[in-house]
């Protein structure tokens, strides 16, 4: 029988992957790495009690759904009682995957049967008969659950090389205040955040958009829609799909004047998730405020006509509820044709601020580069001296298919704390309600700048000196 480990990532960083498992690695969930070794005594000498998974025969597709990391405020005795419920299903012999609502129809609409292989009480993995199924699941988990599907065949484990980590340690050692950075990401304006979010949410009436959950047709809209934009800011955009049934990734292009081999990437995800059983999703905060940084930053480049010493790229993913698909599609073309992205940020959920609370920003307690994490916050320091900075254990966002590829990758979020956000995964998630503060997307945004103005290096007009 096949037998799936399931250990704490942190215990692998620690002492790396030993040879006898860097064949048998299948990736990062949440703050697990899974493997399925050939030889089981390697992974309990080598890495300790890992949690263990006997798997079924046959081609099954494998999931791994689990608990976003989330405020006690936000656990109800309903919601409670919707996860038991859950678990409770999957546990029946009929279990099947029920027919999707409009916004959420896949290519397919078969009645596969589910099988549960492990739950804990943040974690599950549930054998499905295919790749479509896998997505499916997805749009009827409890509200703060996520899926992700587990590759069929290993992957590469690719730590982050001790040469990226020196380029960011380099960046730190030489990081002083910069006036010229200063007023460049001061400039980014609220009002132009306020105006692209409202549209992207259809909060103005005019986008159509009810929905940008990956299988509605108003992700397609939305996409089209941020490529113009990105386009009238001066870079070269391109739709570039990656899945069959879902939206494209949208990758906009700065070409770097004085290094065209090393890229800065700095992104966020398009797609959304509501309620279950609505075909509203707004998705104001998660993600449409990392994405209105991403326009914001893209508005004040065309308004200074900065130019780059390095490549840059502004992506917003797709696919990002449904297991960090758009972005693990893009990473792994990029290290397929040895780019060099020498620094990533995803922002991911930036505006929510809990009443009483100061505005923050938080870092990856579990998934990424720490240099690089340690850079945004010397960074927020500097130039966003409103955020109180510090690390939240909500996990994972797009930059995790970076940092399994081996780049150096952080990502920032709206709290230096679990998930306190009473939208998330809601058709509730819009701009104008209690606790969306653009201030704060804009203190963050500010700090996604001045790092890639850092990073990338950069000129301005003659006439701007």
């Amino acid at each position: 029988m096949t037998t799936l480990f399931a250990v704490p990532y942190a215990d692998v960083v620690a002492q790396s992957v030993p040879p006898c498992l860097s064949n048998s690695f299948y990736g990062i969930y949440g703050e697990q790495a899974l493997f399925k070794p050939a030889d089981a005594v390697c992974v309990t000498a080598q890495l300790g009690s890992p949690v263990v998974v006997p798997l079924p025969a046959g081609d099954d597709q494998l999931v791994w759904i689990q608990e976003s990391a989330i405020d006690d405020a936000l656990r109800t005795t309903e919601y409670d009682a919707q996860v038991e419920d859950f678990f409770q299903w999957l546990r029946t012999d009929d279990a099947v995957v029920p027919p999707a609502a409009d916004y959420q129809t896949v290519l397919a609409q078969p009645s596969p049967a589910l099988a549960l292989l492990y739950h804990s009480p943040a974690h599950a993995i549930v054998a499905v008969p295919d790749a479509d199924t896998a997505h499916a699941l997805s749009t009827f988990l409890p509200r703060y659950w996520k899926a992700s599907p587990i590759p069929p065949t290993p992957v590469a484990y690719l730590p982050v090389p001790a040469q990226a980590v020196d380029h960011i340690r380099k960046l730190l050692a030489s990081l002083r205040f910069d006036p010229v950075v200063a007023s460049t990401v001061n400039g980014i304006s609220v009002d132009g955040m306020r105006k692209d979010i409202r549209y992207l949410t259809n909060e103005d009436g005019t986008s159509g958009i009810e929905s940008r959950h990956s299988f509605s047709d108003g992700s397609r809209v939305a996409a089209a829609w941020l490529k113009a934009q990105f386009e009238h800011a001066g870079a070269s955009c391109e739709l570039k799909p990656f899945l069959e049934g879902f939206p494209p990734n949208v990758v906009c292009k700065y070409a770097g004047k004085v290094d065209s081999h090393s890229t800065v990437l700095i992104s966020g995800h398009y797609d959304s998730r509501g309620s279950f059983g609505s075909s509203r999703a707004p998705g104001g905060n998660d993600d449409g405020s990392g994405t209105i940084s991403l326009l914001a930053i893209a508005h004040r480049i065309k308004e200074l006509g900065l130019k780059f010493h390095t490549n840059v790229e502004l992506v917003a993913f797709a696919g990002e509820e449904q297991g960090l698909l758009g972005s693990k599609a893009y990473a792994q073309e990029l290290r397929a044709r040895n780019a060099n992205v020498t620094l990533m940020i995803q922002a991911d959920m930036l505006a929510y601020h809990a009443p009483y609370e100061p505005p923050q920003l938080g870092l990856p307690q579990y998934i990424g580069t720490p240099e690089v994490a340690e850079l945004v916050a010397k960074i927020a320091a500097i130039y966003s001296p409103e955020l109180t900075v510090g690390y939240t254990a909500a996990c994972c966002s797009d930059h995790q298919s970076f940092h399994q590829q081996g780049y150096a990758a952080t990502q920032v979020f709206e709290r230096a704390g679990p998930i306190a956000d009473p939208m998330y995964h809601n058709s509730g998630d819009v701009s104008e309600r209690p606790g969306y503060d653009l201030d704060q997307v804009r203190y963050i945004s500010r700090v996604q700048f001045a790092t890639l103005l850092h990073a990338a290096g950069f000129e301005l007009p003659k006439e701007d000196y």
